[in-house]
């Protein structure tokens, strides 16, 4: 039987932080899917705006040896259908979200990760940006 893990994100910029988490990610499970928020998602719901489009985002992701499917986060609420959806072993994401999620461990796995030290998108976006004070 496959075991399937879901992770969700922006994935903007994509950095070593994200590569480490997809990496670890993929080793609770046989297959990984990763939910990518949507532009409007990003801009609307979260109030952050993309470096990136959401199809250049998918296209990076989908070349990911780590990454088997790549589908759409359209908003907060989707989670819990998304694990039936997909019929989803192990929901995971990163520890800055812990205990967020905990309401969805009678569904699956629950799995917080650690963060990689040092790295960031913001600070990516700052440092792009002419902020070089930030790391």
């Amino acid at each position: 039987m496959t075991k399937r893990v879901i992770t969700y994100g922006t994935y903007d910029i994509l950095h070593r932080g994200h590569i480490n988490l997809l990496k670890r990610a993929k080793t609770l499970g046989d297959e990984l899917i990763v939910m990518l928020s949507t532009d409007e998602f990003n801009q609307d719901i979260k109030g952050k705006d993309n470096y990136y489009t959401y199809e250049d985002r998918k296209l990076v992701l989908e070349a990911l040896k780590y990454v088997d499917e790549v589908h759409s986060e359209e908003n907060w609420e989707q989670k819990a259908t998304d694990i039936e959806k997909y019929d989803i072993d192990v929901f995971v994401m990163g520890d800055t979200w812990e205990g967020k999620f905990d309401f969805l461990k009678d569904k699956c796995e629950v799995v917080y990760l650690p963060r990689t030290e040092g790295v960031s998108t913001t600070a990516i976006k700052e440092r792009l940006m002419g902020n070089k004070g930030a790391k």
